[in-house]
């Protein structure tokens, strides 16, 4: 299940790089008809479906997620922004054989297929769901955020990423994947790439300064394991001050590929 700050994080995420999302979700959409049938693997709390729901006002979209909680809080938006009369949850492990939910006309797996624990059949399942000449659009991240620039903080940062990325390893989770490889050898065709990168200066908005505390203070939950004492001391200090704070920054990339299951 999960926690709330992750579910706020996951919101906070689309908001602050909203321009990044919404060009995204353009590049994804710009081929489809307006009734389109369209999938979001591993929705979450639904920026992705929400969007695909706004930017295609006839299409209906099926939100696939495992967590019962954050697929509720999508509804919830979804009511709220008038579009729930074409917003469908499934709730479904994604690592086990998938309910029928096609066919689909785009798949849309923004920073969720890293999560499955066979890639190529997550992959294999998602050709299946689309109808020939549907597409597959992929959204993986490069780097996670970071956002402090002072030398101490920007070392401390170093450690946080060297130890999430070792709890990211040791989870199995498939972060240096091969994506267009494992695509085309499901039997699509790649026929785009595109690397989104973040950088935003200060003064930051209201949002992006919570962004960058919740996701610094995520660390203590996290990685309390892989972290010294003096490190999470020195979190507690960082997220304490971030509020007072004008020289934080955002920086990420992410890359996108789209992906299309020929017609025969």
């Amino acid at each position: 299940m999960a926690h709330n700050h992750t579910a706020e994080i996951l919101d906070l995420d689309a908001e602050v790089l909203s321009d990044q999302h919404w060009e995204a979700i353009a590049w994804a959409t710009a081929g489809l008809s307006g009734q389109a049938r369209v999938i979001d693997v591993g929705a979450g709390t639904g920026t992705g479906t929400l969007a695909l729901a706004r930017q295609l006002p006839d299409a209906e979209v099926v939100a696939l997620d495992v967590d019962a909680e954050v697929l509720d809080r999508l509804q919830h938006k979804a009511r709220a922004l008038g579009v729930a009369d074409r917003v469908r949850t499934v709730q479904a492990d994604l690592d086990q054989p998938w309910p029928e939910v096609g066919p689909a006309d785009l798949v849309w797996a923004a920073k969720s297929l890293h999560h499955m624990s066979d890639p190529a059949r997550a992959v294999g399942q998602i050709y299946a769901a689309l109808r020939p000449g549907g597409l597959l659009a992929v959204i993986e991240l490069d780097s996670f955020p970071r956002f402090l620039t002072d030398p101490a903080g920007a070392a401390l940062e170093d450690r946080i990423h060297a130890a999430a990325a070792r709890a990211r390893d040791e989870a199995g989770m498939h972060m240096h994947e091969d994506w267009p490889a494992r695509f085309a050898a499901a039997g699509f065709t790649v026929e785009g790439e595109r690397r989104f990168d973040v950088v935003l200066n200060p003064p930051l908005s209201a949002a992006a300064i919570r962004y960058a505390q919740l996701t610094i203070h995520r660390a203590q939950d996290t990685l309390a394991d892989q972290l010294g004492a003096a490190d999470l001391a020195e979190i507690d200090a960082i997220v304490a001050a971030i509020p007072s704070r004008d020289d934080l920054t955002v920086r990420s990339s992410r890359t996108a590929w789209l992906a299309r299951r020929p017609m025969r």
